[in-house]
């Protein structure tokens, strides 16, 4: 299992991962969740050829058995040597909640490797330092130090990104709040110390039980405080062929300067654009630093099939109401057609777990 906070390069890793794996020879099989349903993770992986699972509309730990069906599909053609699954990016308490009962009750079917979380470095600077603009409010922030506390493996990523001093720096700062921690530097993108991470992963003394305490009522208002967006987007040309790669990451940009200007933290936005042939993905991970085109497609197409993830600290209804000014803004000042439908758009409900094993 492999968590963090939304917008730490989750997928990007699981994706190397499964394909350092798939070059093994090994048979994988891929996990994805989140508290809605249409997930640009999912059919980001999926477009790799990748087997995978998903578990949509609350976290693991409160659709634990759906969790347990998921994994078990991935076992109809044949049976997966590695299961990687990616949790919600704003749930913690998993090893209470997920893992434990896991390896309690499923002990025999499955055996539980490490549990990993992945430290995203623009948000990580401000909470761990306790310096400067959270960019969160606390409650949000404690969700983030809670995933750091409960894992056996924090995987510092995108230090692709990150000059040296700062690498060090958020070492420091996690081995000073959560000692005995084991720490790595990664990017997940570049594939630095990956190697690393996979020994690390596969090593079964690290995979002990933490226990530690957790306010619900913190954890739930902290999530709370984050706005949910969803839906897909048909993009038609009106006249000639447009750049996909130009209408996903435009479409990224014009979200995020609203967002900006509301002074609405982001927590993740992701936008993924297909056509018949290829895709394309964008991500706006932190309000300071602009979006990027992850994944390029460098096709010009007639029409592609959009789909918007955003998870924003903001009111769901303001979070809407920017994405569809924006989609209309941006179809005009492109000439092309963009029709939103599936939208869904809300706060996530109070975490209820099935299962709770913890002490």
């Amino acid at each position: 299992m492999i968590g963090g906070f939304l917008g730490a390069g989750k997928t990007t890793l699981i994706s190397r991962l499964a394909r350092h794996y798939t070059d093994l020879g090994k048979k994988i099989g891929l996990v994805t969740n989140d508290q809605a349903y249409g997930l640009v993770d999912t059919e980001h992986l999926r477009s790799q050829g990748f087997d995978v699972g998903e578990v949509p509309g609350a976290c693991f730990c409160c659709k634990f058995n759906d969790l347990v069906e998921t994994a078990e599909k991935l076992s109809e053609d044949a049976l997966p040597d590695i299961i990687i699954a990616e949790p919600v990016g704003s749930c913690t308490d998993l090893m209470a909640t997920v893992i434990e009962p896991m390896k309690q009750i499923y002990g025999e079917r499955f055996e539980v490797g490490p549990l990993t979380v992945l430290l995203k470095p623009e948000h990580g600077r401000k909470i761990l330092s306790g310096t400067g603009k959270l960019g969160f409010s606390p409650k949000a922030a404690y969700i983030f130090e809670k995933q750091i506390e409960e894992a056996n493996i924090v995987a510092i990523n995108k230090a692709d990104k990150l000059t040296e001093e700062q690498l060090s720096e958020l070492v420091r700062l996690v081995e000073k709040k959560f000692p005995g921690k084991t720490v790595v530097t990664i990017s997940g993108r570049e594939g630095t110390n990956v190697d690393r991470l996979v020994g690390l992963m596969e090593d079964p003394a690290l995979a002990v039980r933490t226990t530690m305490d957790v306010d619900y009522d913190i954890y739930a208002e902290g999530e709370a405080e984050l706005g949910w967006f969803n839906c897909q987007i048909a993009a038609k040309s009106v006249g000639e062929k447009f750049e996909l790669d130009r209408v996903v990451l435009s479409l990224v940009e014009e979200i995020a300067n609203n967002l900006v200007a509301a002074d609405f933290e982001p927590a993740h936005l992701k936008v993924m654009g297909q056509s018949v042939t290829e895709s394309a993905v964008a991500n706006f991970v932190v309000a300071d630093e602009p979006p990027e085109l992850s994944l390029s497609s460098e096709i010009r197409t007639d029409a592609a099939d959009l789909i918007v993830n955003a998870r924003v600290g903001t009111d769901p209804r303001s979070l809407q109401l920017i994405v569809q000014k924006s989609a209309e803004s941006l179809a005009g000042r492109l000439d092309i057609g963009l029709e939103l439908s599936g939208i869904q758009s809300f706060k996530p409900g109070r975490p209820e777990p099935i299962y709770r094993i913890n002490g």
